[in-house]
């Protein structure tokens, strides 16, 4: 199993499994370990065993690596380009259906940080809620009403209103949705001075845009498109009949 591209690799020990699920005298052995960066050419794998049980799980086990590899590549693209800010990279639950914790698994495995897993680990009230809540103030109070007191509760905002009542609700996270740099950075400025809560910037977030973004001093920066968006990694499987 080659790499045919440059690229990060996830999903190894999940791919490969295929194989012995087909026929579980097939045999794998690993060359690069998961979260190894590669050029390409580099051998990732080899399979032992028959042409048939081979032949059988190749679709599988390749679309699962490449995909997770391609995840872990483009995370890398993005942490690379923050290094040095101190903000961290992370996830949505903008996933595909049935791949959640292996796509979040690729997302560590390329130096991101994951985001909540589901909607029973943390709270993330947004526009929606506030439009049924009644405004940030009221939404969040409820929230902390009915909420663990072990559960973080984070609150979408796209004004400095929106901030301001957000800081005196004394929400855990604020997220900071599609605000242009000067914005971002007066945002910040509020929430250090205003309290403890940790700053998550959304929204436009590209490969363009991203170090700009981090160089206001947001303390996460949340990218959908690193699982909805990531091309596959090219990666292959070629035989050597013994």
């Amino acid at each position: 199993m080659l790499a045919k591209a440059d690229g990060v690799i996830a999903g190894l020990a999940v791919g490969c499994r295929a194989f012995s699920l087909i026929d579980h005298r097939i045999v794998w052995e690993p060359h690069v370990d998961d979260g190894a960066v590669v050029t390409a050419g580099t051998p990732i794998a080899t399979i032992l065993g028959s042409a048939r049980g081979i032949l059988t799980g190749e679709r599988v086990a390749l679309n699962l690596i490449q995909q997770l590899s391609g995840t872990a590549t483009l995370t890398r693209r993005f942490v690379d380009l923050v290094a040095g800010t101190g903000a961290r990279i992370v996830d949505t639950r903008k996933t595909t259906p049935g791949l959640r914790t292996l796509e979040k698994y690729a997302i560590r495995m390329g130096g991101g940080y994951n985001h909540r897993i589901g909607l029973y680990d943390a709270v993330l009230i947004k526009d929606n809620h506030l439009a049924a809540g009644g405004g940030v103030l009221a939404t969040v109070r409820a929230a902390r009403e009915g909420a663990p007191h072990t559960m973080k509760i984070e609150v979408e905002c796209k004004s400095l209103d929106q901030v301001d009542e957000a800081i005196e609700s004394r929400a855990d996270i604020i997220l900071l949705d599609n605000m242009d740099l000067d914005t971002l950075s007066v945002a910040v400025g509020r929430v250090r001075a205003g309290g403890s809560a940790l700053t998550e910037a959304s929204g436009g977030v590209n490969l363009t845009t991203v170090r700009a973004i981090a160089e206001t001093g947001v303390d996460l920066i949340s990218v959908g498109a690193l699982t909805h968006s990531a091309p596959a990694l090219d990666i292959s499987l070629d035989f050597e009949l013994g």
